[in-house]
């Protein structure tokens, strides 16, 4: 019976990830330690191993796919740069993060979540017919590779996925239309960049068990796709505030973990 509850706890921790990764064009990583800390009563570590080791199969394909057809384009360049960045990021991440207690983890999330908030809070809307980044190759090397170490350091730090950092970064930093910042993150999370990280947390055995590992890989290939077709439906405005919204609950949560 264990077996089985674990199996669908995980299950609900994976289509509730998915979900919101679809949705606000996020790797699943935030929502997994999130649900994994609430659902499956996982230490803060373990969550965050178990973020990283579930997100190396290409679950986010399906999500991918649905913003690819809606138009939508993530640059070759914008890709090389910025996994060449995440790939330095998230090794020295992860290695930092097994130095570290439960708390610094836990009261780092939170710090970086509330900077993300202000980010999305403090961008401006463009102006309909102003000029917008990414509908050509554009960006300059050099903060792409910035926005991948960043990303692969939180990724490997905090177990979640660096989809926000990208996502973030790339719309509110850079003026990308939010719909292919969106895909541009989610194509990391068909990318194994994270496996320097996800090797660290694995060798010290900082995971869960294999029924809720598949009961989370399996939501996360429905929740991502659920997720997508869902955004793809409405405005660039409604998905940041949809993600100014879900990365709020998730500090506010964090929050609370950290103080009990």
């Amino acid at each position: 019976m264990s077996g089985i509850h674990d199996l669908l706890a995980g299950g609900g921790v994976g289509l509730v990830a998915g979900l919101a990764s679809g949705f606000t064009g996020t790797s699943p990583g935030g929502g997994l330690v999130i649900f994994s800390v609430l659902l499956l009563g996982a230490e803060q570590h373990v969550a965050q191993g178990t973020s990283l080791i579930t997100q190396i199969p290409p679950t986010g394909l399906a999500g991918i796919r649905r913003y690819w057809q809606n138009g939508n384009r993530s640059p070759l360049p914008w890709i090389i740069w910025i996994g060449f960045g995440f790939l330095i990021g998230g090794a020295g991440g992860g290695y930092a993060a097994t130095l570290v207690s439960d708390s610094v983890l836990q009261w780092t999330y939170v710090v970086y979540l509330v900077a993300l908030i202000a980010l999305l809070i403090v961008r401006r809307e463009s102006k309909e017919g102003s000029h917008e980044v990414g509908k050509r190759d554009e960006l300059h090397w050099l903060p792409l590779l910035l926005i991948g170490t960043l990303a692969g350091f939180s990724s490997g730090f905090m177990g979640i996925g660096g989809g926000l950092a990208i996502t973030v970064g790339l719309a509110a930093g850079f003026r990308v239309p939010q719909h292919q910042a969106q895909l541009v993150s989610l194509v990391f999370s068909v990318i194994p960049t994270n496996l320097p990280a996800a090797w660290i947390y694995w060798s010290k055995g900082l995971m869960v068990g294999w029924p809720a590992i598949i009961g989370i890989l399996a939501g996360l290939w429905i929740g991502t796709d659920l997720g997508a077709r869902l955004a793809n439906g409405v405005s660039r405005s409604a998905l940041r505030r949809a993600m100014i919204a879900l990365v709020s609950l998730m500090a506010l949560y964090m929050t609370y973990k950290a103080l009990s």
